[in-house]
């Protein structure tokens, strides 16, 4: 393997400001990889091959002057295709989309560009963050580099993938009911989900608004809290961001685990649980006790709910969102002169059913159920208020406990359409990172070894609202103890 794409980011960026490799190398080294590879992979809807080398060259323009330049600055990354990029396709893995070109840029998208990071493209997607494997793109779908025969998780497979193949040095995903974890547990990669509010959500397309959070894919600890300090602090033009003081996230991390109050949830080791999943866990709780962690086994008996919850808040959440796509304004128009209410509901019936996939549809179908008259209290608000519970039972874990630990996903990476007929099956593969989301709370998930047939095995860290140091500290110590962040896919 080549050795700039051998490097962690920190690495590269270290390497970058001494100036002993160019930005210009480094962005054509990635992007010779990804013309090498991403056939087979399939983690990128569009390279940014032109546009990435010009940013790459203004960036060598400021290397190495010694002004406290940041730490992106030239390094290439990628990005999830539902965060706008002024001037270039944002098609969030849909047919909708498919000739969307974006006006303006993402919040999350300018910080990186005023880092002067070097952004080489945009990653594949199940179809509007919508799926848990990648499989719903309506581009094809994304493979995981570990075994081409298998998902790379979801919804931001693009971006696991792209980081696991080492086609960029970090991206870009959203978390919505575990959509960075999940990938980045199939994929064998670090990938955290901040405080909800903690990283702007302006310009990310919305699935749903009360859930949906962006955070970085890296190789290392490092490199996660590295990226979190250029994307994270109050946005006025998102009014859910919040204004809570923004801490430098790469201090504290060699504390180590001595001390670290560490809850384990007997409610998340679930029946079905992968056996080698399971024992790769207990394996990884003992480091952490050998290390001086307090461990603490505990009940959270909400659990169990937030299941059922997510797959009535989300659809209703995303059926309302995604009314706006009717043929009208941007995107997809089919005119359908068949309706027997006129062409102007022809013009709406007839973009959203060739726009819209087969599990778009089927979410929409749930949330507007679920919004219905008489239904609207028997659902959407009992499952609202089971989300507050949810919230109350993590808060009071929290009162003793600095983080808490399970496995990111109940089983490795599965084969390709082994869940495409069975939506609930599927929809099970998030159900150890929906919590998370429901609470708002910031999760982690880094590699802790490899099943007998070769596929990565997750371990999660969730903490507190805005414990993201806490969070980044324990992954930081069991990283430092192991060495499976090191191993890499055959690819």
């Amino acid at each position: 393997m080549n050795e700039i794409i051998s490097l962690t980011a920190r690495e590269l960026s270290e390497k970058l400001q001494a100036r002993e490799v160019s930005s210009e190398e480094a962005t054509r080294t990635y992007l010779e990889r990804i013309e090498e590879t991403d056939e087979r992979v399939h983690a990128y809807l569009k390279v940014l091959g032109d546009e990435a080398l010009e940013a790459a060259r203004e960036a060598d323009k400021h290397l190495g002057n010694g002004n406290g330049s940041s730490p992106l600055l030239g390094l290439p990354v990628a990005v999830k295709d539902l965060l706008c990029m002024k001037g270039t396709p944002t098609t969030c893995g849909s047919k909708f989309l498919e000739n969307f070109i974006a006006p303006y840029d993402a919040t999350a998208v300018r910080l990186l560009k005023e880092a002067g990071a070097v952004i080489v493209g945009k990653l594949n997607m199940d179809e509007f963050a919508m799926g848990s494997s990648t499989e719903h793109s309506a581009f094809g779908a994304t493979r995981n580099p570990w075994n081409l025969e298998t998902i790379p998780g979801g919804s931001s497979g693009g971006s696991a993938a792209a980081v696991a193949a080492r086609t960029c040095a970090i991206s870009l995903g959203s978390d919505t009911g575990g959509s960075i974890r999940q990938p980045a547990a199939c994929c064998g990669v670090v990938g955290m989900k901040p405080t909800y509010g903690r990283v702007s959500r302006y310009g990310l397309i919305a699935f749903a608004s009360s859930l949906d959070q962006i955070g970085p894919f890296t190789h290392t600890i490092y490199d996660c809290a590295m990226m979190l300090n250029a994307i994270c602090g109050h946005d006025p033009l998102d009014s859910t961001s919040s204004g809570e003081a923004v801490p430098d996230y790469t201090k504290g991390l060699g504390a180590g685990a001595k001390g670290l109050r560490i809850g384990i949830p007997k409610e998340y080791f679930i029946e079905g649980m992968d056996p080698e999943v399971e024992a790769a866990v207990q394996g990884a709780i003992e480091v952490m006790e050998d290390m001086g962690a307090e461990i603490q086994e505990i009940s959270l008996p909400y659990t169990k709910y937030a299941l059922p919850c997510y797959y009535i808040i989300a659809p209703a959440e995303a059926g309302s969102n995604l009314a706006r796509y009717d043929g009208v304004r941007f995107g997809l128009r089919v005119q359908e002169d068949t309706s027997e209410y006129g062409p102007l509901h022809g013009m709406y019936a007839g973009s959203r059913e060739s726009g819209f996939g087969e599990e778009v549809k089927r979410r929409i179908m749930l949330g507007t159920y679920a919004l219905s008259s008489g239904y609207y209290d028997a659902y959407y608000t009992k499952a609202q208020r089971v989300r507050t519970l949810i919230c109350r039972e993590f808060r009071e874990a929290f009162k003793s406990l600095d983080v808490i630990m399970s496995a990111t996903t109940p089983t490795p990476a599965f084969r390709f359409g082994e869940r495409m007929d069975d939506p609930i099956s599927m929809y099970l593969s998030d159900i150890l990172a929906i919590p998370c989301n429901m609470a708002g709370l910031p999760g982690i998930s880094q590699p802790c070894g490899l099943t007998s047939s070769g596929l990565p095995i997750g371990l999660q860290f969730v903490g507190k609202a805005f414990g993201e140091q806490e969070v980044l500290r324990a992954a930081a110590a069991f990283e430092g103890a192991t060495s499976h962040h090191l191993a890499l896919p055959p690819l």
